[in-house]
């Protein structure tokens, strides 16, 4: 998956305010900038995405179709939808470590409904950033 064939994966590099420990490692997600402020992209290494699919229980599905007859927001698919969601980011973030990342930029999230289930797809950018002042 990595972009550069052949290329020998790097040793990572800790996240941008990451404390080294014993806790999962986290890597900071940007939506929108090409890479945080006060870092630069010292290497691009590829495309990283995690997919979500959740399906939707028989109960919440009846109890937000009777929703549907008073009006006003159905939380029962908004909790599904932030589930879903939370869960593709954590693959997405998963993906770009395994690549030796320590950021994803450009980071955008799709959706489908695939019935009876809600399917997260999230992407972006796996790099590796610095800070400026190297």
């Amino acid at each position: 998956m990595c972009a550069f064939y052949g290329e020998k994966k790097p040793e990572p590099i800790a996240a941008p305010g990451a404390e080294h420990g014993d806790a999962p490692r986290r890597i900071p997600v940007y939506t929108t900038m090409d890479a945080p402020a006060g870092y630069r992209i010292e290497r691009t290494i590829g495309l990283c995405w995690g997919v979500a699919v959740r399906s939707k229980d028989v109960v919440n599905q009846a109890v937000a179709g009777l929703r549907t007859i008073v009006g006003g927001e159905i939380t029962e698919f908004v909790h599904l939808a932030e589930a879903t969601r939370s869960e593709a980011l954590e693959r997405l973030q998963a993906s770009a470590v395994s690549l030796g990342a320590n950021a994803v930029v450009g980071a955008r999230f799709d959706s489908t409904s695939i019935q009876p289930a809600n399917e997260i797809f999230a992407y972006g950018t796996a790099v590796v950033v610095v800070p400026i002042s190297e």
